[in-house]
């Protein structure tokens, strides 16, 4: 099931937050960065982060965003802005920059 558009619609005003968020089609899901880094993606209308050191302290449910990838975070809690603004820039910390 592809991720729907009133889905992704929402999670980008939940993430309005933050300055420099940029989403990017692929396969019928949607890639999200932040300043130019990959923090994570909607995939089947759930919002995944990365896995990264920063961001182990949520406790958050591993999940696959398609078969044969990595787990991801699924982020339940998307309703609280300010709590998806931490969590984005707590995953960012640790994620390679863009060059």
């Amino acid at each position: 099931m592809a991720t729907s558009k009133e889905y992704k619609e929402f999670i980008l005003e939940q993430l309005s937050l933050l300055d420099n968020i940029a989403c990017r089609a692929m396969m019928g899901e949607f890639l999200l960065y932040y300043n130019g880094v990959l923090f994570g993606g909607i995939y089947d209308n759930r919002l995944l982060v990365k896995i990264a050191d920063t961001n182990k302290k949520y406790n958050f449910e591993k999940q696959l965003p398609y078969e044969g990838a990595k787990p991801m975070y699924l982020i339940e809690d998307i309703d609280n802005k300010e709590l998806l603004k931490e969590i984005v820039i707590d995953t960012c910390e640790a994620l390679p920059k863009k060059k």
